[in-house]
């Protein structure tokens, strides 16, 4: 799992279903953090390994969940970087529609796509503008 890492956001609403999210990982990532809105739900895991594969095939920097996620060691081992609220092994099979490309706003920050997020083990960060992060991001493996 990347330490630190920073892309512009793309967005999704979700709740408790993993498909939105595999249909938008199974697109080029091109650089971009998927943010998702998942409601904050901590019952499903709205991505897992195997997504997070795709999206790492496809060009995908990371993903910030307002809500779980999946198999996280497997996760762990990848080249890419994930902020959630938490971990679950359960999934949905029940596929819903999700609403992408909107602004969403979750723990008092909005998250608009096209903006720059900016993210350590710590904190993550948003900016309408692209941040200069020279000597300031941490290893990124």
């Amino acid at each position: 799992m990347l330490q630190g890492f920073c892309g512009q956001i793309e967005t999704l609403r979700v709740f408790e279903d993993h498909t939105p999210v595999l249909d938008a990982v199974s697109e080029p990532g091109e650089g971009r953090i998927l943010v998702v809105d998942a409601g904050g739900s901590l019952r499903i895991g709205v991505m897992g390994d195997r997504l997070a594969e795709i999206a790492v095939r496809n060009g995908w920097t990371g993903a910030v969940i307002n809500g779980a996620i999946r198999d996280s060691a497997g996760i762990d081992g990848l080249s890419f970087g994930v902020k959630a609220l938490g971990a679950t092994a359960r999934r949905n099979w029940q596929p819903t529609r999700g609403d992408r490309g909107l602004t969403v706003s979750f723990g008092d920050v909005e998250f608009v796509p096209g903006h720059w997020l900016y993210a350590d083990r710590d904190a993550v960060i948003v900016s309408a503008d692209e941040l200069s992060t020279a000597g300031s991001m941490p290893s990124l493996e």
